[in-house]
């Protein structure tokens, strides 16, 4: 199989630099993975060490989640990047990009007893009943944490993950971040409605409902994205390199 890649890499480079503009990212810790074969064994992942905002699209390894060999080589993947994004890959196919990090305020929903996403404006109803949630943290994503995190995600794009973070997971980089930004957003204003103390005005499950399908006909992620790269094209062009 060909290394090279270059659109995937180039995409999922934006990803992580974008990712760290948005203070999203944590020390250097988190990952993104991005599947290049049709099973999504083989994927593209950011290399231990190296911090979101200095990723280029050649610094990103690929590894192959059927290799139990993996993690005895020398440019071995963080271990919880290769067990939860290996996993993930393995029996989600059609999860093709996955973006994993601890955002602020995601993070905080995640750390709730109800960690549900509530309708309560335009954004937050873009979620309505369509995030899968981990109840059940059992420790750091390694061995059959895992593989019990993998089970989770269902044909949801987004699984909040209790007492941990967030992760998104499309079938493009572009739709994987745009979920990701949005539910960050969402997040926010759920907890800054939450800070309030005030009782908070939810819609209908009619409206809710029909929100959550009209935004998936509203799909502006490809226009989003190629924005944001135009922007990274002016400011950071050595994320392509």
């Amino acid at each position: 199989m060909s290394n090279d890649f270059e659109k995937e890499r180039t995409d999922l480079a934006a990803a992580f630099r974008w990712a760290a503009r948005l203070n999203m990212h944590e020390a250097v810790a988190n990952h993104f993975s991005l599947a290049v074969s049709e099973d999504g064994s083989k994927f593209l992942l950011n290399p231990i060490g190296m911090h979101f905002s200095q990723i280029c699209a050649s610094d990103l390894i690929l590894v192959d989640s059927n290799d139990e060999s993996t993690m005895s080589k020398p440019n071995a993947p963080d271990p919880t990047a290769w067990a939860i994004h290996g996993a993930l890959h393995r029996k989600n196919p059609q999860a093709r990009c996955i973006l994993h990090v601890h955002p602020k305020y995601a993070t905080i929903l995640a750390c709730l007893e109800d960690k549900t996403m509530k309708p309560i404006d335009q954004n937050t109803m873009r979620f309505y009943e369509k995030v899968s949630i981990d109840y059940e943290y059992s420790g750091m994503g390694l061995g059959k944490e895992a593989e019990r995190l993998s089970t989770i995600l269902g044909d949801n794009s987004v699984m909040l993950m209790g007492n941990h973070g967030v992760l998104t997971a499309a079938k493009t980089v572009a739709k994987a971040f745009d979920d990701l930004f949005y539910f960050e957003r969402s997040c926010e204003t759920l907890i800054g409605a939450y800070q309030t103390g005030k009782a908070l005005k939810q819609v209908s499950h009619e409206i809710a409902t029909k929100t959550a399908q009209q935004w998936q006909k509203y799909d502006a992620s490809d226009m989003h994205f190629d924005a944001l790269k135009r922007i990274l094209d002016k400011e950071e062009a050595d994320y392509k390199d």
